[in-house]
């Protein structure tokens, strides 16, 4: 379902970033038919084929490779999935549990709301997420909170940046041609030129349009892209659940291989004046992660609202946006409908699974911009794209590493189980942070455990990581 941006602006009513519940704007987040759509299709394109080699074989290869059990539990798990499995699944793990194992999740499973619905504080849960790091994250946050009177939520502020760079690339394009941008992104986003933040966008958008060379510094990283399309560096924060809500202890900041960037760039840009650029946001409202997705959506508004408002050098915006469902089904189409309007670039998507099959399917063929903001698997990375794909969110070969070293050194665990969602994201992620903890840390992994999205209970599954056999 589209609707013009200025039809959205009920999102401004939605609560705090990060606590919106899975009654809220998700609507039919639970129901038999969302749940079955965003399970079976991401099972089916990004999962299927994990779900039935990693569902079925995680558990004997991965115990024969790492050693298997020694007949104790693990002193730690690692849950790896999003807010309604993530539900059931803490649900049945503390009716079989006391509590007293670590466990480690990533950003899929930061959600205030969470532990109100398992009905446990969750005191025993750390969390790591890619986080606002940048040079211009108070900037964004101001920008956000005077905008929604609400903090910004995960992943907000990579949203925010896609859609900014997406313009920036677009103004110095000159046109809506997604080649034409793709060509444009690492010149707007990497080192050199007129340095643009969010508090000044307008003016850099202004610069882009008449040729001139610009620099964005992100609010989520220094936004400087690898020859892969992915960010060089990254911040990463280290979160607990507090009081129903999730709280952020600490942010560090960490590098790939190569932090200042590399890849395809154009020499020069065209820019040009008085014109509408196009943009596509296709994020989730409904489906495993709507609680996320609101916020997301709110953030790429924001510098679509800025253009528009001061209309630099004559260019306003059209944003057309989309609900992916958190569904690679739903999401592709939602895709087609961009393409068929002629969006020559998008801010989406947000899973994994949807990612890629709207990657795969719509974005390269039509030579499409794609620029996710939180969709993080080592697939992505992977893609023959023609560089076309592009993220604000780091891969999970980082933060497999970070999560590998907060279980270690932070939270002294040295033996784990993983439980993950069935698709390239959780199966991706529970392989990097094992092979790491095990090769790095020297930690040991008894198991590593796939579940499917949407099951009524995860009982086994949780009596097996715990038992470690």
């Amino acid at each position: 379902m589209a609707r013009d941006i200025v039809r959205r602006r009920f999102l401004k009513q939605v609560g705090a970033a990060g606590t919106i519940g899975a009654t809220g704007i998700a609507g039919c987040i639970g129901s038999p038919d969302d749940g079955g759509d965003s399970g079976g299709d991401s099972g089916g394109d990004s999962g299927g084929d994990s779900g039935g080699d990693s569902g079925g074989d995680s558990g004997g290869d991965s115990s024969g490779d790492s050693g298997g059990g020694s007949g104790d539990g693990p002193e730690g798990l690692v849950f790896i999935c999003y807010p309604e499995s993530g539900i059931q699944l803490f649900r049945d793990y503390y009716s079989q549990s006391d509590g007293s194992e670590t466990i480690l999740v990533p950003d899929g499973l930061r959600d205030g709301d969470l532990p109100g619905q398992v009905g446990n504080e969750m005191a025993n849960v750390t969390g790591t997420a890619p986080a606002a790091g940048g040079p211009s994250q108070e900037a964004f946050n101001s920008l956000f909170e005077e905008e929604y009177d609400a903090s910004p939520g995960v992943f907000t502020s990579q949203s925010y940046d896609s859609v900014a760079l997406q313009l920036l690339a677009n103004a110095a394009a000159g046109e809506n041609n997604g080649t034409a941008v793709r060509d444009q992104m690492r010149r707007i986003a990497n080192p050199g030129g007129m340095e643009v933040t969010p508090e000044n966008l307008t003016e850099g958008i202004e610069a882009a349009a008449n040729g001139e060379d610009v620099n964005y510094q992100g609010a989520s990283s220094a936004t400087n892209f690898d020859q892969n399309g992915d960010p060089a560096s990254a911040a990463y924060a280290v979160w607990e659940f507090n009081d129903n809500t999730d709280e952020t202890i600490d942010v560090q900041n960490f590098e790939g291989e190569n932090p200042d960037g590399s890849g395809p760039s154009a020499d020069s840009s065209p820019g040009g004046t008085d014109r509408e650029m196009s943009v596509g946001i296709l994020l989730p409202e409904t489906g495993d992660l709507a609680s996320v997705g609101g916020p997301m959506i709110q953030a790429a508004e924001l510098p679509v609202t800025q253009v528009n408002d001061a209309n630099p050098a004559g260019l306003s915006v059209n944003a057309q946006i989309e609900d992916s469902e958190t569904s690679p089904s739903a999401g592709t189409a939602a895709a087609e409908s961009l393409a068929s309007a002629g969006v020559p670039s998008v801010c989406g998507s947000a899973s994994s699974g949807v990612n890629i099959a709207a990657a795969q399917e719509v974005f390269i063929p039509n030579q499409m911009v794609g620029m996710s903001p939180s969709s993080t698997a080592l697939s992505v990375t992977n893609l023959e794209d023609d560089d076309y794909i592009f993220r604000t969110a780091p891969s999970d070969i980082l933060q497999g590493r970070v999560m590998a070293q907060v279980m270690s050194e932070r939270l002294d665990v040295s033996t784990v189980t993983t439980i993950y969602i069935n698709n390239d994201y959780g199966q991706q992620l529970s392989e990097r942070f094992s092979n790491v903890f095990a090769d790095e840390f020297g930690g040991e992994v008894y198991d590593q455990l796939g579940i499917n999205i949407g099951e009524s209970s995860y009982s086994s599954v949780i009596s097996s990581a715990l038992s470690g056999n």
